[in-house]
């Protein structure tokens, strides 16, 4: 775990963006696609975090970036070239545009200032996104990530961040997958090699700072 003053160094306001990923009813809500998944985001306190961190962003002029996944009731522009794909396509609940299914899900709450990234194909909310564009005019350096799953789509975003320039902050107990002991796994062999792993509370107590004013 970085010190708080590391922390606090990479938590500028000025240069740091908080994104949420898949934080929508159709992935983490009551009637979920994936009952499992939501159930763990709900029931590990991740989904609560995430809502933590995105009031306190919103406080501390963060800005923040939710990115959600949907897709054409006709399919058009979706993968089929892996099984997650075409599994997804026989789901009950089916993330449509413009559905309950791809809105925030509470206790997310969304701020007039935030930017909704919505996405028909692929596994990351960077790659072939308008989100790496977005950081760079937004002078984004640090990126804090939070959401799901740790599976798959968590693990692509940091990749891609850090394969861009930018430094990677994963709140651990903001993010959650499935099976419930995957994510420490995950999080111990993987993402802490790349990105800087740390709490929710760090975070908060790092975005709640007072701010420093000139002499």
């Amino acid at each position: 775990m970085p010190s708080y003053e590391q922390l606090s160094a990479l938590l500028d306001p000025a240069g740091t963006v908080l994104i949420t990923v898949e934080c929508q009813q159709g992935v983490v809500g009551p009637g979920a696609a994936l009952p499992q998944l939501a159930r763990a985001a709900r029931e590990s306190g991740a989904l609560d975090n995430v809502a933590r961190l995105v009031a306190a962003a919103h406080a501390s002029r963060v800005q923040v970036v939710h990115a959600v996944a949907e897709r054409r009731p006709d399919g058009r522009g979706a993968n089929r070239n892996a099984r997650l794909f075409r599994a997804a396509e026989r789901l009950p609940v089916q993330q449509l545009t413009g559905t309950d299914a791809t809105s925030l899900a509470p206790p997310i709450e969304v701020a007039e200032q935030d930017l909704v990234v919505r996405r028909l194909h692929g596994l990351s909310p960077i790659q072939g996104t308008d989100v790496d564009a977005l950081l760079r005019n937004l002078g984004c350096r640090t990126l804090v990530v939070t959401g799901v799953s740790a599976n798959v789509a968590i693990p692509n975003t940091v990749f891609d961040a850090v394969n861009r320039g930018y430094t990677a902050v994963v709140p651990s107990d903001a993010i959650a997958g499935v099976p419930a002991d995957y994510t420490p796994a995950m999080i111990r062999h993987t993402l802490a090699l790349v990105a800087t792993v740390t709490t929710t509370d760090e975070v908060l107590a790092c975005l709640r700072r007072p701010a420093v004013r000139p002499a």
